[in-house]
Order: structure tokens, then sequence, then C-alpha cells
């Protein structure tokens, strides 16, 4: 297996929110939902970058194609991250998120690490957060 990721698929309760949030609130690109004529097909695909999709998916599909119950989302199970150039991007992108209806569960805040960086949910509860590290060139 070669060392790459080529789709980060979200579980959501609810497609048509998701996509308002990605979509209209964060500025995401995306042609919309695809796959409706299909039982268990309707998906949102958003290009993140060159290679990177984020696909937004029903948990409902999701279990169905896997065979697996839905359960309970556990949003400290895993963070998506997106790092910044600066401290000013990273409030600007909260301020986004918090506008977009997410939830802020950190205000962004300096790291004893060095850094700065907040935490955000997203309707669903996926756990972003949005950091800028001094030691990466964005």
């Amino acid at each position: 297996m070669k060392p790459r990721i080529t789709v980060i698929t979200l579980g959501v309760g609810d497609l048509e929110a998701s996509l308002r949030f990605y979509r209209d609130g964060l500025g995401f690109p995306t042609e919309g939902i695809v796959g409706k004529e299909f039982e268990y097909g309707a998906v949102a695909f958003i290009d993140l970058q060159p290679g990177l999709r984020l696909a937004l998916w029903p948990r409902t599909s999701i279990a169905h194609d896997t065979g697996l119950e839905a359960g309970i989302a556990n949003p400290t199970g895993m963070t998506l991250g997106h790092n910044v150039s600066s401290k000013a991007e990273v409030d600007a992108v909260m301020a986004q998120a918090a506008s977009a209806g997410a939830a802020i569960v950190k205000s962004a805040h300096d790291t004893f690490w060095g850094g700065y960086s907040g935490y955000f949910q997203d309707p669903d509860g996926h756990l972003w957060e949005i950091v800028w590290n001094p030691q990466w060139d964005e």
C-alpha cells in the first residue's frame, strides 16, 4: 500500500445541511450532491487540493455499505487539521466557521509548543483544528 490518501469521508446525519455548511458557510468548492439515483448513493465531493477530496456521505449509507451498525460518533476519535500561514488567519477561519454555524470547542490561543490554534465542530460533530505552526511554511 502506498502511503497516500485520496478521499476523506465524513459520515453525516443530514447531507443537505452538511453541504450547506461546507459549500455556503466555508466556501469549499463542490458540484453538490451526486448519486441520488442510487439507494444509499447520494454523496457530495469537495476538492481540497490536487489529489485529495472530502466526501460527505450519510452515516446510514456508510453503515449499509460496510455492513457495520451505525453507532454514536465520538468527536475525539480524530481531528481534521487545517494549517494556515498566520495567527490572524487562524482567527479569520475560526470566525468564518462560527458564522457558518460551527460550534467553537476551543477558541484560538497560543499553544504550549509555540503555535496558535483553535478547534471547532461541524454540524455533525467532526472536529477541525485550525492551526498556525511557525515551524511549517504554508
